[in-house]
C-alpha cells in the first residue's frame, strides 16, 4: 500500500533529506511540498541534486491542500510548528522535526525556549520520537516530536547505562562535536566559510544549550530522580555528522556488555567490539549510529563514543523511521542505504 505524504519546510536541509530518502521508499508518495520563501520554484531550482526526481512545485503552506494526505512531515523552524500543526486536519498524522513538542512540561518549554507554548493541548499528546525507546507509543501516535540531533546522540550512548544503573549519575560529562548543517540553511555570519573553516569552537557553554532540556527530561525519568549532565557542544567545520564522547564512572566491560545487550536486536545501532571507537565518516548519509567503549587509564572510569549523521539518523531518517511505525510499515523500509564513504 502507498501512503501520500507532504513535507512542510522542504526548502531546508532536513526537508531535502526527507525528499532524498523518500525517493527510494516503496510505500511513500510525495504529493505536497511547502517552502514559503521559495514558493513557485521547483525542487530542482532549490536543490539541484534532486533534479532527477518528479516532484511537486514548492508552494506556501496556506496554498496547500491536505485532502488525501496521510502523513505530514513538519520541517519548519522552531516556534513555527505549533501554530501550523494545530491547524492541520484531524485525519493527518504528523512527524514534527522541530523542537516545538519535544518537552512535555509547558514550563520547561518556556524556560528553555523563552516563550509560552502556543499549543499545550497538542504538547500533552505528542510522543517523544527517539524510536528505539518509544516504539510502541509512536506506532499509536498522531503526533510524534522528533528529537534534537545532539540529544539523540547523547541518549543513545547513555540511556541504557542509566537505566541499568551501571554508571554514576552525578559526574556524567558529555563532550559533543556537531557539523554545521545542524544550524540550518539560513544565512548566519558565524557559519560563513571564512569564519568557520580551519577553526573549531565551543558554543552554548555552561549549560545553556536547549537540548539539555531533553537530557534533563529523559535521563531524570529513567533514573527516577533528577539527573543533570555536564554538556559542552562544539561546532566543527564539516557538513554532516555528530560525535559525542561521554566520560562516565563505571566498569568499561560492564558498560560495553550493557550497551551490546540493549542494542543487540536494533537494526540501526551498532556497538563496536570493546576497545574500538567510531568515526563520523562511517555513518555519513545513513540512518546508522555506531558506539564504542574504551576503558580509561583511571580505574573505574570509561569513555563512551557515539556517532551519527545529524541530518539522517539525527533528524530526517529518524522521522521516516517513526513514520513507518505510525503507518504500520516495516520500520526499516527506505532506510537501509549504506553510508557514503569517503
Amino acid at each position: 500500500m502507498t501512503y501520500n505524504v507532504a513535507i512542510l519546510g522542504a526548502s531546508g536541509y532536513t526537508g531535502a533529506e526527507l525528499v532524498r530518502i523518500i525517493a527510494t521508499h516503496s510505500s511513500l508518495n510525495i504529493v505536497g511540498l511547502s517552502g514559503n520563501s521559495k514558493a513557485g520554484q521547483s525542487m530542482a531550482q532549490v536543490f539541484p541534486h534532486l533534479r532527477h526526481l518528479d516532484l511537486p512545485v514548492l508552494t506556501t503552506i496556506e496554498d496547500m491542500t491536505f485532502d488525501g494526505v496521510d502523513l505530514v512531515f513538519c520541517a519548519l523552524p522552531h516556534a513555527t510548528s505549533q501554530r501550523v500543526i494545530s491547524e492541520l486536519p484531524a485525519h493527518v498524522k504528523i512527524v514534527d522535526l522541530s523542537a516545538d513538542f519535544r518537552l512535555r512540561d509547558p514550563e520547561a518549554y518556556e524556560a528553555w525556549y523563552g516563550q509560552p507554548h502556543a499549543a499545550t493541548e497538542l504538547q500533552e499528546s505528542a510522543v517523544y520520537g527517539l524510536t528505539e525507546f518509544y516504539r510502541d507509543e509512536i506506532a499509536k501516535a498522531r503526533l510524534v516530536a522528533g528529537t534534537g540531533c545532539n540529544a539523540a546522540t547523547g541518549q543513545y550512548i547513555l540511556r541504557p547505562l542509566i537505566a541499568a544503573g551501571v554508571i554514576g549519575l552525578d559526574d556524567i560529562i558529555l563532550d559533543l562535536k556537531a557539523a554545521v548543517s545542524g544550524a540550518g540553511r539560513s544565512l548566519k555570519e558565524n557559519l560563513l566559510h571564512a569564519e568557520l573553516s580551519e577553526g573549531y569552537s565551543a558554543y552554548a557553554v555552561g549549560g545553556t544549550h536547549r537540548h539539555l532540556g531533553e537530557f534533563d527530561q529523559e535521563f531524570s525519568a529513567i533514573a527516577g530522580r533528577p539527573v543533570q549532565i555536564q554538556f559542552t557542544p562544539h561546532l566543527m567545520p564539516a557538513n554532516r555528522g555528530i560525535l559525542a564522547t561521554a566520560y562516565v564512572s563505571g566498569d568499561a566491560a560492564t558498560i560495553h556488555q550493557t550497551l551490546t545487550a540493549a542494542y543487540d536486536a536494533e537494526p540501526f545501532i551498532d556497538v563496536l567490539p570493546k576497545g574500538e571507537y567510531p568515526s563520523v565518516k562511517q555513518v555519513r548519509a545513513s540512518n546508522f549510529c555506531h558506539i564504542g567503549v574504551v576503558a580509561d587509564r583511571i580505574e573505574s572510569r570509561a569513555i563512551v563514543i557515539g556517532v551519527l549523521d545529524n541530518l539522517t539518523k539525527g533528524s530526517s531518517g529518524q522521522a521516516i523511521q517513526n513514520a513507518n511505525l505510525m503507518l504500520g510499515l516495516p520500520e526499516t523500509e527506505g532506510l537501509m542505504m549504506a553510508p557514503v564513504y569517503p
